[in-house]
């Protein structure tokens, strides 16, 4: 029985009850479900109960229609879920004959917060794992766009929709269960590494794998099927230098997913909908297509997040930040940057010419300004005078142009110098996108534009660069990589990214 729950100081201030939606099941044991639909009067002391109508041959549970409450601002109450119980009704009483046995009769709205949540939490276990999404899914959907929240942690300008993220990921907190496969040996499987800069995949594996919260032992009971393999090591281990053939990569993964498919029943059951990867090396999607469902079902979190490829779908895979960690002991060394008063270059990139922007942008704006600081390489020597990330740190603009794939470790180099990114790279979606408003925080130039970047850049009036600098900042802590990971830190914002595209597949 999956019961409301809700402040009832919301109920003594007129605010008004919530429609609780019901999610039915077919299970055997519950043939006698029913649910309720509680309205709430404003300055009355009485409560109308109307059981809804069941449906014989589908099981299911049809509401009557049903008029929205407004609160005083005359928004709409967000929905939240679900009282299952099979009642007697006596007309003009309050009191309810709860038939069904061993079920608690403790009041609902319940004055102890501790208990109420302790229910919530109790009830949302015995939902099946696809039930549980589908009540995530009608939760989500209803969350007004104008609800406040009052969470430290969390910066409203950087987010698409503050309330859904939010209500998102507290439900993924509550719900998502997430099975890890045993299967593969070392190095490819089970093995993550942490320098440099692939190293993304590497501590999500740690992160997920050691898990205690998300991670259950038991398959029955998961959302998601985690593929625990790196593509950077796949590529150490199989790969013959100079070869310029990935095809062995491709047909190992195939293999690996033929046997888990062979030896247990979860990708057939879904065709690997459910399951995920995560590969921040630049061949990760390629490696993936000689398995068709491998390729078009799984949830794939890549850093080559290119929708030109054929491979990355946008709203269904999920762009992964690819981020440079240098000692995996420190990965938070060195962040933070200057003020804006002591940052007196418009715009910094130094780096290779590999791919098809970069030799253009130096074409373009290599030693053709004092404010713009483009080059290739930096020289050891100029490193020693100026180091790169110094460089960032007095750097109003940030350059992040793609190299020979889309993605690029600047970007997030950029939010760590709090240096404003500039994102060249056609047909890129930016990490974290499903959530995160990178027009907020960030300046993306097509690639035909590079002839105009500087006038563009100046085009900014100083008022919105100090919203956007500011923005970086206030940015940094869900980029972060720490070494015991924390709420809304990157491990949890890749995990929910990934939560999000497996609720997108619901149908409800």
């Amino acid at each position: 029985m999956l019961k409301p729950w809700v402040d009832p100081n919301e109920m003594l201030n007129g605010i008004g009850f919530q429609k609780f939606l019901f999610l039915s099941s077919s299970r055997k044991s519950r043939s006698e479900e029913a649910t309720l639909y509680w309205s709430h009067y404003h300055n009355t002391n009485h409560f109308e109960i109307t059981p809804l109508i069941r449906d014989n041959q589908s099981e299911a549970i049809n509401p009557p229609p049903f008029t929205p409450l407004l609160n005083s601002s005359t928004q709409l109450v967000e929905s939240n879920a679900l009282v299952q119980e099979k009642v007697k009704v006596t007309p003009k009483k309050i009191q309810i004959d709860v038939i069904k046995p061993n079920i608690s009769t403790t009041p609902i709205f319940s004055s102890d917060p501790v208990r109420r949540q302790k229910r919530y939490l109790r009830d949302i276990k015995t939902l099946s794992p696809y039930e549980a999404l589908i009540y995530a899914k009608k939760e989500i959907d209803t969350v007004s766009y104008d609800i406040n929240h009052n969470d430290p942690n969390l910066y409203a300008p950087l987010f698409r929709n503050i309330s859904v993220f939010k209500r998102s990921y507290e439900l993924m907190e509550v719900i998502l269960k997430v099975y890890v496969y045993q299967e593969g040996k070392k190095p490819i499987f089970h093995n993550p590494y942490l320098r440099g800069i692939y190293s993304s995949e590497g501590w999500f594996m740690k992160f997920m794998e050691s898990s205690k919260q998300f991670v259950t032992r038991d398959p029955q009971k998961a959302h998601l099927f985690y593929l625990p393999y790196s593509a950077r090591q796949l590529q150490h281990a199989i790969y013959v230098p100079n070869s310029h053939n990935i095809k062995p990569l491709s047909l190992f993964l195939r293999d690996y997913i033929n046997k888990l498919s062979s030896k247990y029943p979860f990708w057939n059951r879904t065709r690997g909908s459910d399951h995920f990867l995560v590969a921040c090396h630049d061949w990760g999607p390629y490696t993936l297509k000689e398995h068709e469902e491998l390729t078009k079902n799984t949830i794939k979190v890549l850093c080559n997040a290119d929708t030109s490829e054929g491979v990355f779908v946008a709203g269904k895979d999920v762009s992964l930040p690819e981020t440079t960690i240098g000692n995996p002991r420190r990965p938070l060394r060195n962040m933070g940057g200057k003020s804006i008063s002591r940052r007196p270059i418009l715009a910094f990139f130094a780096g290779g010419l590999h791919g098809r922007v970069r030799p253009i942008l130096l074409k373009h704006w290599a030693n053709k300004d004092d404010k713009m600081i483009i080059s290739g390489p930096m020289s050891y020597k100029q490193s020693q005078t100026m180091s790169y990330s110094l460089h960032m740190k007095s750097s109003k603009y940030c350059i992040c142009p793609m190299g020979f794939e889309v993605n690029s470790p600047r970007i997030v180099e950029a939010i760590y110098n709090e240096c404003v990114p500039v994102i060249i790279a056609d047909n890129f979606v930016p990490p974290l996108n499903e959530v995160l408003n990178w027009r907020a925080f960030s300046v993306i130039v097509g690639e035909s534009d590079i002839p105009k970047l500087k006038e563009i850049l100046l085009g900014i009036s100083l008022k919105r660069y100090r919203i956007m600098q500011h923005n970086v900042k206030m940015l940094q802590r869900h980029f972060y990589w720490n070494r015991t990971p924390v709420k809304y830190d990157m491990f949890h914002m890749i995990l929910h990214s990934i939560w999000v595209s497996r609720l997108n597949q619901i149908q409800v």
